[in-house]
C-alpha cells in the first residue's frame, strides 16, 4: 500500500477514526472534577482553533473525496499554523481523553500516537496537492510557517488572494463538531456524575 493510498484512506474516513476511542473513553470512564474542568478547558481551546480555521477556509475542510481547496488560506490560525483544524482537533480529542480519565494516561498517549500518524499522512497528500496548486507561494509559506507547532508570529504574505473571515459560515460549517463535542462532553459528565451517587 501506497503513502497516497493510505492518506486517501486516512482523509476518506478521518470522521469515523476517534469512534473506538470515544467507545472506550465512555466505557472505562473515570474521571474526577479536576480531570473534568482541565480536560473541558483543552478540548474547547481546540474546537475554539477549529472554529476559528473554518471561518476563513470555509465548508471546503468538510470534504472527504480528495484534498484540495480553492485558496492557499494563510490568514487567521493559518498565519500561525500549516494545520490548524488538526491541530484542534488533537487538542480537543486529547481534552475529552483527559474529561473521561479512561486508562490514564495509556489510551490518551495511544490516541495522541494515532492522530499523529494519521494526520501525517493526510497532511503529506494536502501538502502535494498544494506544492502543485501554488508552486511559489505554497513554497514561501511552508518555509515560513510550521506545520503542527505554531510560530508566535503571523506569517504574513500580501499578494496571496485570501477569503474574507466568515463567522457565520464557520459555525454553519462546524456545526456537526459542535453537537458532537457537546454530546461527548455531556456524556462523559453525565456518567460521572451518576457513577457518584
Amino acid at each position: 500500500m501506497t503513502n497516497s493510498s493510505i492518506a486517501s484512506k486516512f482523509f476518506k474516513y478521518r470522521s469515523y477514526t476517534p469512534i473506538p476511542f470515544l467507545i472506550l473513553m465512555f466505557l472505562y470512564e473515570d474521571a474526577n472534577i479536576w480531570s473534568l474542568i482541565a480536560g473541558f478547558i483543552v478540548a474547547l481551546i481546540g474546537e475554539s482553533i477549529r472554529l476559528w480555521g473554518v471561518s476563513w477556509a470555509g465548508s471546503e475542510t468538510r470534504t472527504t473525496g480528495s484534498v484540495g481547496g480553492t485558496y492557499l488560506i494563510i490568514s487567521g490560525p493559518f498565519s500561525h499554523v500549516r494545520n490548524p483544524l488538526y491541530v484542534g482537533n488533537i487538542l480537543m480529542y486529547f481534552g475529552l481523553g483527559l474529561m473521561s480519565f479512561s486508562i490514564f494516561p495509556y489510551l490518551q498517549i495511544v490516541a495522541l500516537v494515532f492522530f499523529f500518524v494519521q494526520y501525517h499522512f493526510i497532511i503529506k497528500e494536502e501538502e502535494n496537492y498544494l506544492q502543485k496548486a501554488y508552486g511559489e507561494s505554497y513554497q514561501n509559506y511552508l518555509k515560513n510557517v510550521p506545520r503542527i507547532f505554531p510560530r508566535l508570529t503571523r506569517y504574513k504574505a500580501a499578494k496571496v488572494e485570501q477569503p474574507p473571515f466568515n463567522l457565520k459560515e464557520g459555525l454553519k460549517s462546524e456545526k456537526r463538531t459542535l453537537q458532537a463535542f457537546a454530546v461527548v462532553s455531556l456524556t462523559i459528565f453525565l456518567i460521572w456524575f451518576f457513577r457518584r451517587m
